[in-house]
């Protein structure tokens, strides 16, 4: 198997990327079930990655059956050790326009599913740090890229992760608007949460695609301004990946690497089997 590979979660138009060389799909079976789809591996801009559809080839996964324990256990077993994330986002500020790129550096939860964005239970106690959610050294490289390709791109920020999936109400997406936060999504809370305790860097391109529905003279978000939108921010997506893949270390040594040092509480003698068997691929290093 190769090692040290670069995960990358979005959505298809991310893999008709030019220099993608030795493509292969693999499917990967997991102790929490399937995940969205096969998983593209390959190699890119001098790189071994690792590609996953999110909602499944042609889109046939809501956000909320995301299976992210199953997703982020699977790039875990494909020997992934970074993961960047490339999501749709609303725009909760008008400094952020359509087909802007927002980096965000913090997470608000407002979904009801938390209890399935971690690996851990059934006999295994373990606390994460979370306070810094993104691995910063991933986001800065990130920065970088988006810079030196000229992207729009804006440093920071957080990201409300509601449920949906219909859109915000109003009085939802400008109580978020007044509050100061600044984009809205779906997806990337669970991915964040699941890939700190996989021990993988996890950072996120927020791609604007809308005004969310605050902001009254705009338009009200709608599918068909969604995927136009999609469609451009792909393209910078793809300039973006191709310039920082080179640039991301080769040996995973950043604090992200090893989250789980001093987060897991129950003592290695009280494991269950079966949870130990489950978790093999996130725990080999401690036992």
């Amino acid at each position: 198997m190769a090692t040290n590979r670069i995960g990358i979660i979005g959505g298809s138009g991310l893999y008709h990327i030019e220099g993608f060389t030795h493509q292969k799909w693999v499917k990967v079976k997991t102790p929490f079930g399937n995940p969205s789809d096969e998983f593209l591996t390959g190699r890119l801009a001098g790189r071994e990655v690792v590609f996953l559809p999110r909602h499944a080839r042609g889109h046939r996964i809501l956000p909320s059956e995301l299976n992210h324990r199953a997703n982020l256990w699977a790039m875990k077993s494909l020997d992934v050790h970074w993961v960047i994330s490339v999501s749709a986002v609303g725009s909760l500020q008008a400094k952020y326009r359509p087909c802007d790129i927002v980096l965000p550096d913090q997470f608000l939860d407002r979904t009801k599913r938390d209890f399935e964005h971690t690996f851990f239970g059934r006999g295994i106690v373990a606390h994460v740090a979370f306070a810094e959610p993104i691995c910063e050294e991933l986001r800065q490289l990130l920065l970088k890229s988006a810079k030196a390709t000229q992207a729009r791109v804006h440093d920071g920020g957080t990201y409300v992760n509601m449920e949906g999936p219909a859109f915000s109400t109003r009085a939802e997406s400008l109580t978020n608007h007044k509050l100061g936060y600044d984009v809205i999504g779906m997806t990337n809370l669970g991915e964040a949460k699941c890939a700190r305790e996989a021990e993988i860097a996890y950072a996120t391109m927020a791609m604007i695609t809308d005004y969310d529905c605050w902001k009254v003279d705009e338009a009200h978000v709608t599918v068909e301004m969604v995927i136009e939108n999609l469609k451009r921010n792909a393209q910078t997506a793809q300039r973006i990946i191709q310039h920082v893949l080179p640039r991301i270390p080769t040996v995973p040594a950043w604090p992200c690497h090893s989250a789980l040092r001093n987060a897991i509480m129950t003592d290695p003698k009280l494991w269950p089997v079966k949870t130990k068997k489950e978790l093999f691929p996130l725990l080999k290093k401690y036992l």
